[in-house]
């Protein structure tokens, strides 16, 4: 197999007969509003190989319309575009039609929409080095073997030591290097007008990161939050006005998902048979057709912009109905296949509990998990809305030649959490804290069980044990159980490289 060199000699651009063709290269300005992707959690990491967010793109145009009927497009829109959710004002007369042109001018699309036009063969002898060219006419598709008719009939390009390239005299007026928008109007008069074009397109994301350094005390933390915004679309969107919408929005695609057009062309050489084809099935209506899975994964972080007093420029954030608007009050650039971050905030000295939790059901341990706890408001440090994302936690070494430096302690992840709700922040198994349950005594209409902890660790650690059970429970030992979200809770200080049990009696329902 081998690849067939495309050449074009000369790309016409011509709309229909008698109408004007105006092209909008690109746009004066440009707004960015990117949502979260419907169906990942909200502390769930993003999938950089497959973005299924979405952005609302606004775009300001400067456009000179002549009179009569014409085709306006806008060149440069993002390459996901959903064209049903497209609008255009600022035309007085309004917009007769609008279409995507969907196939960009690439060697696949290119030879597919050549099917049955003539073209030029630049053939190179590989026995002889020589070369020639002759008119030929294309009489297959783009997979498999590419069959073409010249004047000595059917045969197929590549094969029988030759080197071929197919040379295009003209190529379809509707094949855009960029993504493409186009309208129809018809206006009375020629003028120049200032459009506004929005569209929302598939194959972005975001989502809020943060990184916790708890602090010497092992009660406080300073914490830092970034809002990272990643674009698998092939356009780049510069300056623009950029933010980051928080919450669900109920919305339903059926074309997302599907592979962009466009592409390589690869033809495979067979001789096996040169009867020419039956002629292809027409095209497909134009549809939209998302961006590419992400090729890099460039990150961009522009917190070092400062505002009065060197202070960080980081989002503001304002109401949206339900949904919570995160803006970056900088312009920024959306890059192609890349990400971005910008910071949503930086916190000193936020209380900050460290513990140890498992789930206790019956006579078994669930696995014993880090944690973090605080409670979202001022007075413990933070106080505002907090979108869910990932959470990288590190704390400092407390004791050899390398007291003071931070090391990581664990991942996690953080649900969007209002003003006021608390705040938990799981992280991975541990390794040093050991919880299990024993039976002591049973009988007809109870039976008690003994949960023992150790803690291996050189410090005092916060246990807390949440416990359900089918029956009632009484606490036998004299430590304290209370009830929260349906299930007892045991919480209790362990010594460093100690031990605490709780006993208690489950009592039958029945």
């Amino acid at each position: 197999m081998r690849r067939l060199a495309i050449v074009a000699l000369m790309l016409s651009a011509a709309p229909a007969l008698g109408q004007g063709l105006v092209t909008s290269p690109g746009s004066d300005s440009v707004s960015v509003s990117i949502y979260r992707a419907p169906d990942r959690d909200s502390d769930e990491a993003m999938d950089l190989d497959w973005l299924e967010g979405y952005a609302l793109v606004t775009e300001k145009r400067t456009v000179d319309i002549p009179a009569g009927k014409a085709t306006v497009r806008f060149e440069g829109v993002a390459a996901g575009l959903f064209p049903e959710s497209a609008i255009v004002t600022g035309l007085p007369s309004g917009v007769r039609e609008k279409n995507l042109d969907a196939d960009l001018l690439s060697p696949r699309s290119l030879y597919a929409r050549m099917f049955g036009r003539p073209v030029i063969l630049r053939r190179t002898d590989l026995a002889t080095d020589t070369v020639r060219e002759e008119r030929a006419v294309i009489r297959s598709g783009p997979d498999g073997a590419a069959i073409v008719q010249t004047a000595a009939g059917f045969e197929v390009a590549n094969c029988g030591g030759l080197e071929d390239e197919i040379l295009y005299p003209e190529a379809p007026w509707d094949l855009s290097a960029k993504p493409t928008l186009s309208i129809e109007t018809d206006s009375q008069v020629a003028h120049k007008a200032t459009l506004s074009l929005s569209y929302l397109a598939w194959g972005f994301d975001w989502q809020s990161n943060y990184v916790v350094r708890m602090n010497a005390d092992g009660q406080t933390a300073d914490v830092s939050a970034w809002v990272t915004l990643a674009s698998s679309d092939s356009m780049s969107f510069a300056d623009a006005e950029t933010a980051a919408i928080a919450g669900k929005v109920n919305r339903e695609d059926s074309s997302q998902g599907e592979k962009p057009s466009g592409g390589e062309l690869e033809l495979t050489c067979s001789l096996s048979q040169l009867a020419p084809p039956p002629p292809p099935a027409p095209p497909p209506p134009p549809m939209v057709m998302p961006a590419p899975a992400m090729e890099m994964a460039d990150i961009v972080v522009t917190a070092q912009r400062v505002g009065p007093f060197n202070a960080p420029v980081t989002v503001q954030q304002e109401g949206l109905g339900d949904l919570k608007l995160y803006r970056v009050p900088v312009p920024v650039t959306v890059a192609a296949n890349a990400q971005k971050q910008v910071a949503l905030a930086q916190k000193h000295d936020v209380k900050m509990e460290a513990l140890y939790r498992a789930d206790v059901s019956e006579d078994r341990v669930g696995e014993v998990r880090q944690m973090l706890r605080t409670r979202n408001r001022k007075e413990d440090g933070l106080g505002l809305p907090l979108p869910g994302g990932p959470v990288t936690v590190f704390e400092p070494v407390r004791s050899g030649p390398d007291q003071g430096a931070m090391l990581l302690a664990g991942e996690g992840g953080l649900p969007d959490r209002a003003v006021g709700e608390d705040v938990e922040i799981v992280l991975g198994e541990a390794t040093q804290i050991a919880a299990s349950v024993r039976q002591i005594a049973s009988d007809d209409v109870s039976r008690t069980v003994a949960l023992d902890v150790s803690n291996a660790r050189p410090v005092p650690v916060r246990f807390e044990a949440r416990i359900f059970s089918g029956g009632r429970m009484e606490g036998i030992s004299q430590r304290r159980l209370v009830r929260r979200d349906g299930r007892t809770i045991w919480s209790v200080v362990i010594p460093a490289r100690g031990k605490a049990s709780l006993t208690y009696r489950i009592v039958n329902s029945d």
